[in-house]
């Protein structure tokens, strides 16, 4: 196994989401907001569609993305983005509070984050989690076609 290309491919996401925040080389930010919005959209996901996802992400990220896991069988209920913003906050604690202001820096922050990550996973997948999610949450992932429930 080669370690180092694993963490090339983290790191690259981590650069990515960095630049969409308009911090280049902040890969400590970058870090906490795609931990944080990970673990609030793993809440939001079935068991099913979390592990398709999971599927396609680079392996560092799928250790993150896990981390501290406790699933249930029944999706979390998070309903608009303002809800999911709070939560992905809160998942940040205690330096999320210091570098999020507003709910707008952190939706812009999820923003930043799901639009790097529809460059990593295949549309399909997107697609899928689209459906899978409430129409007030699908706005945080960029332009979306209608996608049909």
């Amino acid at each position: 196994m080669d370690f180092n290309k694993y963490a090339a491919k983290g790191n690259q996401m981590l650069d990515e989401i960095a630049l969409e925040l308009g911090l280049p080389g902040n890969r400590d930010l970058a870090k906490r907001f795609l931990r944080s919005t990970l673990h609030i959209l793993r809440e939001r996901l079935t068991i099913e569609e979390s592990f398709q996802l999971m599927a396609q992400l680079p392996f560092v990220i799928k250790a993150m993305y896990v981390d501290g896991w406790k699933y249930t069988t029944k999706p979390n209920r998070i309903k608009n983005i303002k809800e999911f913003v709070r939560k992905m906050i809160h998942e940040d604690y205690p330096s999320g509070h210091h570098d999020i202001q507003t709910t707008k820096d952190g939706e812009n922050a999820v923003r930043a984050v799901l639009k790097v990550l529809r460059k990593h996973v295949s549309e399909g997948e997107i697609k899928d989690i689209l459906v899978s999610i409430p129409p007030e949450l699908r706005p945080l992932w960029g332009d979306v076609e209608a996608v049909s429930e």
